[in-house]
């Protein structure tokens, strides 16, 4: 389930391991391909740039979340960083606590639909009218809602960034542990 504290860590260990793999593309239509002056990359550029820019995400967040104490260097496997975060960051306030899990959770499901899938969406309710079924529109970047009756004031369905869904999960999260307790 992407609620579980290692989803997200696993999912860019998958996109490390499945994604970068270098993407072999065949000859055009007509049959003829260009004369290479120099070999492709060996891998793909597009998937490391991304988990690249994960990473520094995630450290910039964790290092201004608390400037007193240095957070040290950053872990080399990428699929760490979150713990590292964590780790830096457990003795911070509960609003900070709540920001940092968000922004992890927000990147489980950008790290999913970076992968091709986009169920991960539907397993949140509409922030609007609590339906289930939310679907990703690949062409906004937004989740959009399927009940035809959650429109705005111009008849246009409500959609939701991850990062809006990622903060109602967590908080929402968090609201049922305070209340277990």
């Amino acid at each position: 389930m992407l609620g579980d504290d290692d989803t997200t860590a696993r999912r860019l260990r998958l996109l490390k391991a499945e994604f970068t793999q270098h993407q072999q593309r065949g000859p055009d239509p007509t049959g003829r391909t260009a004369t290479r002056a120099e070999a492709p990359a060996p891998i793909d550029l597009g998937v490391l740039d991304y988990m690249r820019a994960a990473v520094t995400e995630v450290e910039q967040h964790t290092r201004a979340a608390d400037w007193s104490r240095p957070a040290g260097p950053v872990p080399d496997d990428a699929s760490r960083v979150y713990e590292w975060a964590r780790e830096h960051t457990a003795h911070l306030g509960k609003q900070h606590q709540q920001a940092r899990e968000a922004l992890i959770y927000r990147q489980g499901l950008e790290h999913a639909i970076a992968a091709g899938d986009t169920t991960v969406i539907r397993k949140h309710p509409c922030p609007q009218c609590g339906c289930y079924g939310l679907y990703w529109r690949p062409e906004t970047g937004k989740a959009g809602c399927v009940n035809h009756y959650c429109t705005d004031d111009d008849g246009v369905s409500h959609s939701w960034t991850l990062a809006h869904l990622a903060q109602q999960h967590i908080a929402s999260k968090s609201a049922l542990s305070a209340r277990a307790t």
